[in-house]
């Protein structure tokens, strides 16, 4: 039996891991479930799953999780604060931690599960575009074993040559191909997108996924932080990593070799997939998940970004060639602008003007230490905020309706 905990347990990924791991009781053992804030569904999970231990970020949400439990989940260990998630990230009775908190709010406990040794699944791609340097750092002095959950870091990891580990370079690699949707503004006129609504941005086609990464899908920074995660989890610089749309997402990702050939890992969209690979490897398990059926398919399209349509990739692309500090600015201004789109104080085009501008002003350097992400992290959400405060000082266009294609 091997013990798991799941750090962001209420949240799309956390909730796919608890739905891999209940269809296969005899093999694993739900040790832990942890979150920030969410009251009602880690209420639900713990009378569901019947973990050991169970953590709130929030002090003022744990103790609200405290009463509405009562009495009805005795065999659970509840933990408040932020340290708690990084308590259960380290228990000695879980082998296996999936990192699936959203944000930098991830960072300390998985560095912490890569630090103790554990089996980490990272789907927090934060980890690796904040503080690449750290955590694989960590996994190498904790002995950790790190597997990628992101679809499209699991697709090419799942092609890579026998034996591949996080962080060095694959041998006989040329290079790495990292598929996206489009979103639901891949086919949009530039006018339109100017108009897009927070509804329409979280509208994703294919996945079903939580408000901020749909976003980051809609303006393909999601692309752009995960070309920065391939670079730490492949030893790859980033002009070996290329970005393809593929509207359908079947061909999850590909792997280039130098003798031509191209590898490529297929399946129905589902998260699913990645999660019961990662936690079965280097077995195969059922994860649930619809077969793939080629012929109800039909067919598999490919066309290059539009940089025009998506400035983002472009500004993030420009982040992983300048390393150091500048993912950690770029991060931090995508969050707080994504939060104030989604908060009608921004419009679709001012996410990528607000990220740009922090990034010109930031004072971006090498990475020494956790203290320097952390101060960097900071800044550029201060900065953000300047920026946007004086945007709507000088009545910047904000995000109030719908727009069609």
């Amino acid at each position: 039996m091997i013990g798991v905990v799941v750090l962001g347990s209420t949240g799309s990924i956390g909730e796919s891991t608890l739905d891999v791991l209940a269809r296969h009781p005899e093999r694993f053992r739900l040790v832990g479930l942890g979150a920030h804030t969410n009251v009602e569904k880690l209420a639900a999970q713990i009378l569901s799953h019947r973990p050991a231990y169970a953590a709130l970020a929030d002090p003022a949400a744990a103790r609200a999780l405290q009463e509405r439990l009562g009495d009805r989940a005795s065999g659970t260990r509840l933990l408040s604060g932020p340290e708690s998630l990084e308590q259960l990230a380290t228990l000695a009775e879980a082998e296996c931690v999936m990192a699936a908190i959203v944000g930098a709010a991830g960072l300390p406990s998985t560095l912490s599960a890569a630090r103790a040794g554990k089996r980490l699944l990272l789907a927090n791609k934060e980890s690796l575009v904040m503080s690449g340097p750290l955590l694989m750092q960590a996994v190498r002095e904790g002995g950790a074993t790190l597997l990628p959950i992101d679809s499209e870091h699991n697709a090419i990891f799942q092609c890579l040559p026998h034996g591949a580990s996080a962080g060095s370079t694959p041998p006989g690699v040329r290079r790495v191909l990292l598929t996206a949707s489009g979103g639901p503004f891949r086919d949009w006129s530039i006018e339109a997108i100017g108009a897009a609504s927070p509804e329409a941005a979280v509208a994703h086609p294919n996945w079903v996924m939580g408000r901020k990464i749909s976003v980051d899908s809609a303006t393909l920074m999601n692309k752009g932080l995960e070309l920065i995660e391939a670079c730490f989890l492949f030893g790859l610089p980033p002009e070996r990593v290329d970005i393809v749309i593929h509207p359908q997402s079947i061909i999850h990702s590909l792997v280039e070799y130098i003798d031509g050939s191209l590898l490529a890992q297929l399946g129905s969209p589902d998260m699913r997939t990645p999660i019961a690979y990662a936690l079965a490897w280097p077995e195969r398990m059922a994860s649930g998940v619809a077969f793939l059926d080629l012929v109800r398919t039909a067919r598999l399209d490919f066309r290059a970004p539009d940089p025009e349509r998506f400035p983002c990739l472009a500004i993030a692309q420009a982040a992983a060639r300048a390393g150091g500090l500048a993912p950690v600015i770029l991060n931090a201004a995508n969050e707080i602008a994504v939060h104030a789109f989604l908060e009608r104080r921004l419009n679709f085009p001012g996410i990528a003007s607000v990220i740009e501008e922090v990034i010109t002003r930031s004072s971006a350097g090498p990475i020494g230490g956790l203290d320097d992400v952390m101060a960097a992290d900071a800044e550029g959400r201060r900065l953000a905020r300047e920026r946007i405060e004086a945007r709507a000082r000088a009545g910047a266009p904000i995000a109030v309706g719908g727009a069609g294609a």
